[in-house]
């Protein structure tokens, strides 16, 4: 009966500890912001910082996809945002932060200031 009870125990631990190790939604690579996928991840500087929404919607959210939080914590200088659907979108120092529909591998930066208001996220 013991050790049934102990398989299952390490079985639970072992869930448990591949549930929290998930990816977080973007980190620092080659001196930028990037997602879970290694995409760019850019600014927009119609958004308010701190606003607590997001500036891109319908047809710019298509081409701009938001980075979505997925329920991550995150430490400061990260933050989540509401977008009008109600979904949770990753934010940095306050700014909401998108990928580009046009990047199409990792390292791409094809959105990097495109009409002067999209920015990739640096260091």
């Amino acid at each position: 009966m013991k050790s049934v009870s102990l398989g299952s125990a390490i079985l639970l631990a072992l869930f448990s500890l591949s549930a929290h190790a998930a990816d977080p939604p973007v980190k620092k690579m080659n001196g930028m912001l990037v997602d879970s996928k290694g995409m760019t991840v850019y600014t927009f500087d119609k958004d308010t910082a701190n606003s607590g929404k997001s500036a891109c919607t319908g047809p710019c959210a298509t081409n701009w996809p938001p980075v979505h939080a997925d329920g991550a914590t995150m430490a400061a200088p990260y933050s989540t945002v509401t977008r009008d659907d109600g979904s949770k979108q990753l934010a940095y120092h306050g700014k909401p932060l998108y990928t580009f529909a046009k990047d199409k591998k990792p390292g791409d930066k094809a959105g990097d200031k495109v009409k002067d208001v999209w920015h990739v996220v640096t260091d």
